[in-house]
């Protein structure tokens, strides 16, 4: 080594440190280039070689680029929607064209990489960078959002078109008022149903009770009427003679009067008939039952069991001191009609008996009539609407109420239950069906919580509005959608109220979640997921190769490219370049002094040569 070595050593060092003012001009330059990585300088000495350790000199250096592909830049907002920025690692998949044919590129099929997401749609519907690159993805499918294929394909969203879907479930959440504010509810009795905000079966044409068919609001119970003590009259001698009709031992089941051939019981509308000789005939449960008069068996403990056939209850009807205990049985009321007035009062009952079975409700048609809308309106609060759609995507206005059937407010057995209806004919008249009973019981606990059906959904079978057929509908009111506490104003307050179907539609626009999703919205208003943007990432992600607009090559070093990434995507945004102008700065200033000390040495070894050669002189 010598004067003429460092000469050489101190050229490498020029060398150098022009190599790494070149990387900083280019960071520099690109301070403001969308996803630009910097690239730093790194410095390697080469050593001559040397037999010893104490005769080792100084060799030159080498400079090399080192990539920060890996530094997340700075992401700020652009309010473009199909901008887009990766937090975290990752990379863009993207295709340059090769050329344009007919206005339509032409890929080659190398992806590239990149985190340059300034992506705007072009004349074509592809999503294209600042710098030429097309964005790649995985379509899906705009009705049910799932992939369609795995394999990502340059995205293009041109003259999209989605067909019409069907509505087939309504989502819906409500508070339902304690005490309904309804128009009859003012000037009803204190006391009733109707004045609690309830609806009152008798106010509608008869056979056409709104009330849910064959379901009673509560379990029927067993009722009983009781007559009053008579005067029992003992059997008399054989032979039995016609006078003699239900005897037997004092106070158990003989009469003081009897009945005769001309005399009927009519009970719930099945007559009992009286006979003299031949024994009995007929059947109580037809109603075509004849009591011969001058048999054994024609006592009042076999009257009773015949009406208890009738009445169907389970419980007999009973004789104490002289009193006739009957059962309306769970069936139906008890009506008991006897056409001799004396013969009834010997029972101890007026010609005519009534009795109302315990519990239940009224049960009827389960649709409300033309002609009651005005009443079923003024006894019902509005439940909210809803614009449906066909299979065609034609748009149905499904109008829903609600009516208090009955309430807890009457006292045991009474609960709080509340009858959903629909409109099926907005122009109903005279016996047109105008709303349909949803048919089912929405009861609700003291504190307001929804008991019964147990379920989140209900299905309205074969809706129709104004002969526009929806078919059967999932009604989805959800775990606590629906709710009974007070409410001040008496009205429904609803909290959701959605529907699933839509017309037709065209793609308007599209813009990018942060999901990393393309959604486009269509002129039916919809906004359904197009395509998942397809994100990639390297083992050796600093040794990808650059390529010009910030885009990246695959190399041995990097990896081959592994689908997927932890980064996750923001729409709407872009990350910046990460270059830092002060850091660059710095090394600015150390980079011109290392460059001048070098020009420095070189002069201090010509000096040297000089006085080396003037020496010879």
């Amino acid at each position: 080594m010598g004067i003429f070595d460092a000469l050489n050593t101190s050229v490498s060092g020029l060398q150098a440190q022009s190599f790494a003012l070149q990387n900083i001009s280019g960071n520099i330059a690109n301070s403001s280039t969308t996803g630009y990585k910097g690239t730093n300088t790194s410095f390697e000495d080469l050593v001559p070689m040397s037999t010893t350790p104490d005769q080792q000199a100084a060799g030159g250096v080498r400079a090399h680029a080192q990539a920060t592909i890996t530094t997340q830049g700075t992401i700020s907002a652009t309010g473009v929607g199909t901008n887009m920025a990766i937090s975290g690692a990752g990379f863009f998949n993207v295709q340059k064209p090769m050329g344009i044919v007919d206005n339509v590129p032409v890929f080659n099929g190398v992806t590239n990489y990149t985190r340059r997401g300034d992506f705007q749609l072009n004349a074509n519907g592809n999503l294209v960078n600042g710098a030429g690159y097309y964005l790649l993805g995985v379509t899906v499918d705009p009705k049910t959002g799932n992939p369609i294929g795995n394999v990502p394909q340059v995205l293009q969203f041109q003259n999209n078109f989605i067909p019409a879907q069907a509505t087939t479930k309504i989502t819906y959440a409500a508070n339902l008022p304690t005490k309904p504010s309804t128009v009859a509810s003012s000037t009803a009795v204190t006391g009733s149903l109707t004045a609690l905000g309830g609806l009152n079966p008798a106010d509608f044409t008869p056979g056409f009770n709104p009330q849910i068919i064959g379901t009673p609001a509560t379990p029927y119970t067993d009722a009983t009427v009781t007559g009053s003590g008579v005067n029992n009259k003992a059997s008399v001698p054989a032979p039995i003679t016609t006078a003699t009709l239900l005897s037997g031992a004092p106070n158990t089941d003989s009469i003081t009067s009897n009945f005769s051939i001309a005399d009927t019981i009519t009970v719930n509308g099945k007559t009992i008939s009286f006979h003299n000789g031949g024994g009995d005939t007929g059947s109580a449960v037809a109603g075509t039952l004849s009591i011969d008069l001058t048999a054994p068996t024609a006592t009042l403990g076999n009257l009773l069991g015949a009406i208890d056939l009738i009445t169907g209850t389970a419980s007999p009807s009973t004789i104490t001191t002289g009193a006739i205990t009957l059962h309306t049985g769970t069936t139906s009321n008890l009506t008991v009609t006897g056409s001799n007035a004396a013969a009834m009062a010997a029972l101890g009952f007026t010609p005519t008996i009534t009795a109302t079975r315990g519990g239940g409700g009224t049960v009827g048609a389960g649709v409300v009539i033309g002609s009651d809308q005005t009443t079923f309106a003024n006894q019902s609060i509005s439940g909210g609407a809803v614009t449906a759609y066909d299979a065609t995507g034609t748009p149905v206005n499904l109008q829903l109420r609600w009516a208090k059937v009955d309430s807890a407010a009457l006292g045991v057995p009474h609960t709080d239950t509340w009858n959903l209806f629909y409109q099926s004919n907005s122009n109903a008249t005279g016996p047109q069906t105008a709303w349909i009973n949803a048919g089912t019981n929405f009861i609700f606990g003291p504190n307001g919580s929804l008991i019964s059906p147990s379920g989140s959904t209900i299905v309205l079978n074969n809706v129709q509005v104004n002969n526009q057929p929806l078919g059967n509908l999932t009604f989805n009111y959800g775990a606590g959608g629906l709710t009974q506490y007070a409410s001040v104003g008496g009205t429904t307050t609803i909290n959701q109220i959605q529907q699933d179907g839509y017309s037709a539609g065209q793609l308007q626009s599209v813009a990018v979640n942060n999901s990393g999703l393309v959604v486009g919205t269509f002129s039916n208003g919809q906004n359904l997921n197009l395509a998942a943007v397809s994100l990639s990432h390297f083992n050796g992600p600093n040794f990808l190769k650059p390529l010009d607009g910030g885009a990246y090559a695959a190399t041995d070093q990097s990896g081959v490219a592994i689908a997927g990434a932890t980064g996750s995507i923001g729409g709407s945004a872009v990350e910046g370049s990460n270059t830092d102008i002060a850091d660059e700065f710095t090394k600015l200033i150390i980079t011109q002094q290392a460059y001048s000390a070098n020009t420095k040495v070189i002069t201090t070894a010509q000096t040297m040569v000089q006085d080396l050669l003037n020496v010879l002189r």
